[in-house]
C-alpha cells in the first residue's frame, strides 16, 4: 500500500513538490474532508509566509468554514460566459476624445478596382477589401459570386493549411444573396457590404458548433450570435467560415491537427488566432476577426504576413466570445492592408450593454486623408537598440531547446535584424524628428499572475472534474497544467499583481503622453507590457526573408519545422498607440504601408484541387 511519504516522493518526480496539491490528493486519497494543521503549513510554502504552528491551529476553523463555501460556488455551475463583478478600467487619467463619431473618409480606389469587372474572380483573392467594396458597390462583382469564389478558396487550401473547423456555406449563400437584393435596390450599407470574412472559433455563431479549437468541445454549441458577428452582419459583411484556434486560445494546435503557415506548409500559422490568420494570408477569406489575450493578434499575423489590429481594451465588445482574461482579452482584425482594419474596426466598435469592460463610448473617425506628418511618432529606442547589439532568440523557441537549436534561434534573430535596421532608416527618413523613448523598468513577467489566475478560474470546473484530460496538448506549458497551477496562486499575490499593473499604466500613459504613434520592433518586451495596460497596436508585415535567411529550426515535438524563420517568410513591424488613439495610430501606419509596399506579397500555394 502506497503511504504518505511514498506518495509525495512520486508526487515531486512530476514536478510537484511537498505542497499543498499532494498533501490535498493524500487526504481525498483517505477521505479526509477537513484541512489539517500539516496541509496549512506545506501550503504556506507556496504562499511565501512564515506561519507559528500555534497561529496554524488557531486558521484552521475559519480555513475549514471557507472551504466550504468554495463548494457552494461550485454548486452555481457558472459558464464561461459569466463575468467577474470586477471591471479592468485601461484608463488611468482623464484623456481628450473625439466629441462625435463622423463618417469614415475612404482613401480612392486603387486603379484595377476602378476598371471593369474581371474575367476571373481568383484574380480577386488576395485584393483589399476597399478594392473589393468598390467592384460590389458598382455592381460589376456581385457578392454571391464572390461568396462563392471564396468558399470554394477555402475548400481546396484548407486541406493543406487545416484552417477552418467549419464552413457556415448555407448562411453564407444566404446572406450573399440578400446583400445582392439590397444593392440592387439601392440599399448599400457600406465598404463591407457583400464581403466574405472568417471568424475565430471563439464567437458564438447561432445555429453552428462554436468549439473553441479545444478536445472536448467539439459539439459545443452556444444559441446566440456574439455582438461582433451581429454587428459584422448589420454591415452586410459574410460569414463564410469559423476558423481554427490554437486549444482555448494557445498556439496553433487545435483538436483537429495543426494549422499551417501558407508561406512554409511545413510550419504552424502560430497563433492563437491561426486560422484567420492563414485564411486571410493565403486569400480564402476578404478578413478575418481574431483575438488577442497576450500576442494571438500580433504573433499569427507576423508568422503569415498578415495585418493586424488589436484594439484598445474595452473598445470591441466581447459578448458571445471565449473568456479567458476577463482583464485582458481583446477582439480585433486580420486583414491584407491597414485601412481594411480601420473599415472593420468602424463597424464593430462601441459599447453592448453586455460587455461590463466596453462601456465606453470613444469615436472612432477614421479619416484616410489625415496628413500623417503632422502626428508625433516616437520609437522604442532601447528595443531598437536591444535588437541590433544583442538579438535574442523568440522566448517560446527557447524553452526545453537543445544547444544546436538555441544556436540556430541566435542566427535566426541575427539574420533578421537587417529588417529592424531597414525599418529604423525608412523612419528617420518619414520622421526627421523621431523621439526616442524607453519602456520603463517593472518585473512586467510577473504580473502575468493575472492571466493565467484568470483563465484557471475561466476554466475551473474543467480542471476540477479532470476533462481538462481531453485536451490535445498536455505539456508542462499547455493550458491544463498552468490551470491548475494556477489554482495556488493566492488572492493576496493576485491583488499585489493587479497594483503593480496599475504602477505600469501610470507609466505608460506618460510615455504616450506627447506622441501619437510608438514604433517597436515586434519581438519586444512592448507585447507584454502593452497588452497589460490595454493600449492598441498594428502589425504590419516588413519584408520576406531572403533564400540566403537560415533554416526554421526543427522541432520534432510539435511535428512542425519550427516556431519562426527560414527561407520566404514573413517578419513584422509593431506601431503602438495611447488609448483609443487608433485613428491617428492607423494613419501613420498605413502611411508606412504604403511606403514600403510589403502587404502586396502573396504566399503561393498549391493549385492542385
Amino acid at each position: 500500500m502506497l503511504n504518505r511519504r511514498s506518495f509525495l516522493s512520486t508526487c515531486s518526480q512530476f514536478g510537484v513538490g511537498a505542497t499543498l496539491f499532494p498533501g490535498v490528493l493524500w487526504a481525498m486519497a483517505q477521505n479526509v474532508t477537513e484541512i489539517t494543521s500539516t496541509m496549512v503549513e506545506e501550503a504556506a510554502v507556496l504562499a511565501d509566509v512564515k506561519i507559528p504552528a500555534e497561529d496554524v491551529k488557531m486558521m484552521l476553523p475559519g480555513l475549514n468554514d471557507t472551504s466550504k463555501g468554495y463548494e457552494k460556488i461550485y454548486a452555481l455551475h457558472m459558464p464561461n460566459s459569466v463575468q467577474p463583478s470586477l471591471i479592468f478600467d485601461p484608463l488611468v487619467s482623464p484623456i481628450q476624445l473625439d466629441p462625435e463619431q463622423k463618417p469614415m473618409q475612404l482613401s480612392p480606389v486603387s486603379a484595377p478596382a476602378s476598371g471593369g469587372a474581371p474575367h476571373d474572380l481568383e484574380s480577386l483573392a488576395f485584393w483589399t477589401v476597399r478594392d473589393l467594396a468598390e467592384l460590389i458597390r458598382t455592381r460589376r462583382v456581385s457578392a454571391t459570386d464572390l461568396t462563392k469564389m471564396y468558399l470554394a478558396r477555402l475548400k481546396r487550401y484548407d486541406k493543406v493549411l487545416h484552417c477552418v473547423v467549419t464552413l457556415t456555406e448555407e448562411r453564407a449563400l444566404a446572406q450573399a444573396a440578400a446583400a445582392d437584393r439590397e444593392i440592387a435596390s439601392g440599399k448599400y450599407r457600406g465598404p463591407l457590404h457583400g464581403i466574405p470574412w472568417g471568424a475565430k472559433d471563439l464567437l458564438a455563431v447561432k445555429g453552428y458548433p462554436t468549439t473553441w479549437g479545444a478536445g472536448g468541445f467539439e459539439t459545443q454549441t452556444i444559441d446566440e450570435d456574439a455582438t461582433v458577428v451581429k454587428r459584422l452582419d448589420e454591415a452586410g459583411a459574410i460569414l463564410i467560415a469559423k476558423l481554427t484556434l490554437g486549444a482555448l486560445a494557445q498556439g496553433d494546435r487545435w483538436f483537429g491537427g495543426i494549422t499551417r503557415n501558407p508561406w512554409n506548409l511545413a510550419q504552424g500559422s502560430s497563433g492563437s488566432s491561426a486560422g484567420p490568420a492563414s485564411a486571410t494570408a493565403a486569400g480564402a477569406v476578404a478578413f478575418s476577426i481574431g483575438s488577442e489575450t497576450l500576442g494571438s493578434i500580433s504573433s499569427p499575423s507576423t508568422r503569415c504576413g498578415c495585418t493586424g489590429l488589436r484594439p484598445t481594451f474595452g473598445l470591441v465588445p466581447r459578448t458571445g466570445a471565449m473568456a479567458l482574461s476577463w482583464t485582458m482579452d481583446k477582439l480585433g482584425p486580420i486583414c491584407r492592408s491597414v485601412e481594411d482594419c480601420a473599415l472593420v474596426l468602424d463597424a464593430i466598435h462601441g459599447p453592448d450593454g453586455q460587455d461590463r469592460s466596453a462601456r465606453r463610448s470613444a469615436p472612432f473617425n477614421w479619416n484616410a486623408q489625415t496628413d500623417w506628418r503632422t502626428l508625433r511618432v516616437g520609437y522604442l529606442k532601447d528595443e531598437f537598440d536591444r535588437v541590433a547589439a544583442d538579438p535574442k532568440p523568440s522566448p517560446r523557441a527557447s524553452r526545453d531547446a537543445s544547444p544546436e537549436q538555441r544556436e540556430l534561434s541566435l542566427k535566426v534573430a541575427h539574420y533578421d535584424r537587417r529588417f529592424t535596421d531597414a525599418a529604423l532608416i525608412r523612419l528617420h527618413q518619414m520622421v526627421p524628428n523621431l523621439i526616442p523613448l524607453e519602456l520603463p523598468k517593472f518585473p512586467y513577467d510577473a504580473m502575468l499572475t493575472m492571466l493565467s489566475t484568470e483563465a484557471a478560474a475561466a476554466f475551473d470546473e474543467l480542471t476540477r472534474t479532470g476533462r481538462d484530460k481531453l485536451l490535445t496538448e498536455q505539456s508542462s506549458h499547455d493550458w491544463p497544467n498552468t490551470f491548475r497551477t494556477a489554482r495556488f496562486v493566492p488572492a493576496v499575490e493576485y491583488i499585489q499583481a493587479s497594483r503593480a499593473r496599475l504602477l505600469v499604466m501610470e507609466q505608460i500613459s506618460k510615455v504616450f503622453a506627447d506622441v501619437d504613434v510608438v514604433v517597436t520592433p515586434t519581438a519586444s518586451n512592448q507585447l507584454i507590457v502593452t497588452n497589460l495596460t490595454g493600449n492598441p497596436a498594428v502589425i504590419l508585415p516588413n519584408g520576406l526573408r531572403g533564400t540566403d535567411a537560415p533554416a526554421p529550426i526543427k522541432n520534432e515535438k510539435s511535428q512542425v519545422e519550427g516556431d519562426y524563420g527560414g527561407p520566404s517568410t514573413p517578419v513584422s513591424l509593431t506601431f503602438l498607440g495611447p488609448l483609443y488613439g487608433e485613428a491617428k495610430l492607423l494613419a501613420f501606419a498605413r502611411a508606412y504601408q504604403q511606403a514600403t509596399g510589403f502587404q502586396q506579397q502573396h504566399p503561393s500555394l498549391p493549385i492542385s484541387n
